[in-house]
């Protein structure tokens, strides 16, 4: 159904928000680590209208269903199911003191969802870009991208960090965002594998995400009690060049696999910023090759899926690959020669059926630009 016909007035305007796929850092987040996402060309979009009763109206294109609350009745939880991510961008705003007002919200979708590509956080910036338009507030795309992750963390009571927002709301077409958590900095770096004749495939290898929350809290309790065992802040305040002697001052083996791939990780993303502003994307390849090596090894959080996903990938020709995301599920990357690309979707798409695996999608990944205003 239509908005007119959901909400019986035509849309006052629309906006859009991105999903993400990040190149390298996985898991460094929350380790005061630097991160390298990329802005994909999928997006959720909310058509938008205001009204005046202090009420949201929620709708989603392919659903008849409308989920209805008050904004003045909004606490964490009251709103349960995706409406809850509407719900929490509503609650945040109104907690931090925007004087929004009431709206109907229709969301369409092409994010994949379960993929690791950040559906839900494309979801609640289009959320808070649409509510801030037509309230006609403005609010610097960092500082929405700090509300989204409060929503998500208070609202929904997800322990999300803050890439995921902040890559929907600050990436520029043609660029890496490189987000230096420690510090706060953002660094638009130059990205563009077509311009040397590479393409960047995101595979969704549609594995189930294994105990994915459990093991994702065993992670990050892991790292924090090696910081705490080593007298260091977090973990990035590790050198690749001190890693040896920290490894030897923790007893537990699983800690120092988990402190080797963070610091290791860390290391590799700086490495590949580097490379970028050099201009030498095709030798970033190998960086993303040694960062699933130690996803794997180290970090163990990949699964068959992505372990033949990525062998596959780079038996094939890609010039480098690696799981990207939380782990247990959820997407490659690959870089490969664009010649080659078809080749290497083929040869994985080959090996998934010889293994009975359920047969992947892929999109070939442009760098895009964060949330805006459509019209």
């Amino acid at each position: 159904m239509s908005f007119q016909e959901i909400f019986g007035t035509a849309p006052a305007g629309s906006w859009r928000a991105p999903g993400r796929v990040n190149l390298i850092g996985e898991h460094t987040d929350y380790n005061d680590g630097v991160v390298l996402p990329i802005a994909l060309p999928v997006e959720v979009v909310v058509h938008a209208s205001p009204r005046t009763d202090g009420r949201i109206a929620v709708s989603s294109v392919g659903h008849d269903a409308v989920i209805e609350f008050a904004i003045d009745e909004l606490a964490p939880h009251s709103v349960d199911d995706w409406a809850a991510y509407p719900a929490g961008a509503a609650w945040i705003l109104r907690e931090s003191g925007y004087p929004i007002g009431g709206a109907n919200l229709l969301f369409d979708s092409d994010v994949p969802t379960g993929a690791g590509l950040s559906s839900s956080a494309a979801l609640l910036c289009a959320t808070f870009v649409a509510l801030l338009g037509l309230a006609d507030i403005e609010v610097e795309p960092a500082e929405v991208a700090r509300l989204a992750q409060r929503a998500e963390n208070q609202y929904v009571g997800a322990p999300v960090g803050l890439m995921d927002q902040t890559a929907s709301m600050c990436c520029t077409a043609g660029h890496a965002l490189a987000f230096d958590i420690r510090s706060g900095s953002l660094d638009q770096i130059p990205f563009d594998p077509a311009a040397d004749g590479l393409t960047l495939l995101v595979v969704d290898v549609k594995a189930p995400h294994r105990h994915a929350d459990g093991e994702y809290a065993a992670r990050r309790q892991s790292c924090e009690n090696a910081a705490a065992a080593l007298g260091v802040p977090a973990l990035r305040s590790i050198s690749v060049d001190e890693l040896d002697a920290a490894l030897a001052k923790l007893d537990d083996e699983v800690d120092r696999r988990r402190v080797r791939h963070v610091v290791t990780e860390i290391k590799r993303t700086e490495d590949a910023i580097a490379l970028m502003k050099a201009g030498r994307l095709r030798d970033v390849g190998p960086l993303f090759t040694a960062s699933h090596a130690s996803l794997r090894d180290d970090f163990e959080i990949t699964v068959p899926e992505l372990d033949v996903a990525v062998d596959t990938a780079l038996a094939a020709g890609a010039v480098g690959a690696r799981m990207t995301g939380g782990g247990f599920g959820g997407c490659i990357i690959a870089l490969t020669a664009t010649d080659d690309a078809d080749a290497v979707l083929a040869a994985i798409e080959k090996a998934f059926a010889e293994k009975g695996f359920t047969a992947p999608s892929a999109l070939a990944a442009t760098p895009s630009n964060g949330a805006s205003r459509i019209n």
